[in-house]
């Protein structure tokens, strides 16, 4: 089984195949599309059966995640994705699971969302034979308004060393500014590296580090559906 990738050629080159068991953070302000981003690195590599994701979203409902890959071209209940809804019910909206689609009580019952993302590696990692399993928490920021940083921690190091052991692909995103620098450093701790976005001028850039000897360059980018663009940043 080869590695993974971001789905995004001028990264993917620099920093080359992403082994087996990465869990990466995704970091930058707000209004930088990480949500978008995020579903785009997401629809690039679920193309055959052998790839799966998980998607905990504790900002939108799980039928508006999974309209945004209809809306691109992707029939959801062909490939083996499966999101985890934090929102639905903190609406007072008695909904059920569906296709697709499993419900938590709230982004602070980590206890259901931990059932839930394990209900979908069963389902996908072992049922139905997927071994390349992707695991994206859209976002971690949420959740730490509700929960403190220790209970964070205890439940990010399951599921960072489940996806380790599974050889998937961990992707969490977090609101740079919403943080002090001792919550990300302790963070930071569970991950083998950063998709770091800053605000560059009316545009935003992005880096990885430490999947590669050093950063790749600052890319300025833009998204258009499920296409992302990116020109080497010259203010960076």
């Amino acid at each position: 089984m080869s590695g993974y990738s971001l789905g995004i050629k001028e990264l993917d080159d620099l920093v080359g195949d992403i082994r087996e068991g990465t869990n990466l953070m995704m970091i930058g302000p707000p209004m930088s599309r990480k949500d978008d981003l995020l579903d785009v690195i997401i629809y690039g590599n679920l193309s055959n059966a052998d790839d799966s994701a998980i998607i905990v979203s504790t900002r939108e409902p799980g039928e508006r995640i999974l309209g945004w890959f209809e809306e691109n071209g992707m029939d959801p209940s062909t490939v083996n994705l499966g999101v985890v809804d934090c929102v639905t019910k903190t609406l007072g909206i008695g909904a059920a699971d569906v296709e697709g689609i499993k419900r938590a009580s709230s982004p602070v019952d980590l206890t259901g969302i931990g059932v839930k993302i394990s209900q979908f590696f069963e389902d996908f990692f072992v049922r139905k034979g997927s071994p390349r399993v992707r695991l994206c928490i859209n976002s971690l920021s949420t959740i730490l308004m509700y929960s403190n940083l220790q209970t964070v921690f205890r439940f990010l190091h399951v599921f960072t060393g489940r996806v380790k052991a599974a050889g998937g692909f961990g992707l969490y995103v977090v609101e740079d500014e919403m943080h002090d620098p001792q919550t990300i450093a302790t963070l930071k701790q569970l991950f083998d590296g950063l998709i770091e976005i800053k605000a560059m001028g009316d545009s935003y850039a992005m880096r990885v580090v430490g999947l590669s000897p050093k950063p790749t360059p600052w890319f300025e980018y833009s998204i258009d559906g499920a296409e992302v663009s990116l020109s080497e940043s010259k203010k960076a």
